[in-house]
């Protein structure tokens, strides 16, 4: 089994404020992304970027053989949303925004506006096989580092704009990443031992950042360690990244103004970490990904072919 994540980057028809201009270059990228997700071969993948439902279903038309289809009712504003694709058959268990019961609302800009919930809803899904225990999985998409201003500016008009811009990102996500792992706790049921629970998707940040540490829960036995083989009471409720596994040269997910970075991550149970054989980014027989680098205004990259992120993946035995 080969289970994934990847940013579609913008998956829109053409003709709307996000898409592609026209149809011509609808196909191009349509064609890209189906001869990525045809090599990478997944059982199950987590996306992002899905700007409309209808965009989804044309990549899935675009494939061989059937695949199930599980889109979020939670959107932001441009209408993009997490998902799966599944070759196995698959329910539904979880579509939340919510931030939990005691995490109060942040700050989300120089109004003094809140976010009382993610900006994006985290999606959570039961795959089935014809043996073993059921797969649980969540995939989210947590907010960008990449910053917007007021009057749809991407450059701030100071350097203090900027930081307070890069705090309110930072709130977000911080309230985001807690969100996420109430919901993996729910998954867990705190038995991690026994379950199979992957959480996956653009975190939006690297493995050692604060907020993607958040998702591990109880620290210790991270992969690489001494004490990865030694059990003990944390393995029920702890989450593992797959980061480790990846060969050093290819452990990014993305090139941002010419800086490679894994924002991308799949986070496994302790029965499942075990199983895992390998992982990487992008396609297994191609090496390092090469992707574009962006800057800091994603509008450059309208209608582009193909996504600005690679693929992040583990093989599971």
């Amino acid at each position: 089994m080969l289970l994934g994540t990847w940013n579609l980057e913008n998956l829109y028809r053409p003709g709307g404020p996000f898409g592609p201009d026209d149809d011509r270059a609808y196909d191009a990228k349509l064609a890209a992304l189906a001869a990525v997700v045809t090599e990478l071969d997944p059982t199950v993948l987590g996306v992002q970027e899905v700007g409309e439902p209808e965009a989804l279903h044309d990549l899935v038309g675009m494939l061989d053989d059937d695949w199930q289809v599980a889109l979020s009712e939670h959107a932001d504003n441009r209408g993009i949303r997490v998902g799966f694709l599944s070759r196995l058959p698959l329910t539904v268990v979880a579509d939340t925004a919510a931030f939990p019961e005691k995490l109060r609302p942040v700050q989300a800009d120089d109004s003094g506006a809140t976010a009382a919930e993610a900006g994006r809803g985290f999606l959570a899904v039961e795959v089935r096989a014809a043996e073993g225990p059921p797969l649980r999985v969540a995939v989210c998409h947590l907010k960008s580092k990449l910053l917007s201003y007021p009057d749809g500016r991407f450059q701030p008009r100071d350097e203090g704009e900027r930081a307070r811009y890069g705090a309110y990102a930072l709130y977000r996500r911080t309230a985001e990443a807690a969100a996420l792992r109430a919901l993996a706790d729910e998954l867990l049921e705190g038995d991690g031992r026994d379950r199979d629970v992957a959480v996956l998707g653009d975190l939006n940040d690297e493995a050692q950042a604060a907020t993607t540490q958040i998702l591990l829960g109880p620290p210790g036995s991270e992969l690489g360690t001494p004490g990865y083989d030694d059990p003990d009471k944390g393995d029920a409720t702890r989450l593992w990244n797959v980061a480790p596994l990846i060969p050093p040269a290819q452990r990014y997910s993305r090139v941002n103004s010419g800086r490679h970075e894994l924002i991308d991550h799949v986070l496994l149970s302790h029965r499942l970490v075990h199983r895992a054989a390998a992982a990487g980014t992008g396609l297994p027989a191609e090496g390092p990904p090469r992707l574009p680098s962006i800057g800091p205004d994603p509008e450059e990259r309208r209608g582009v072919a193909g996504s600005d992120h690679a693929p992040v993946w583990v093989r599971l035995g």
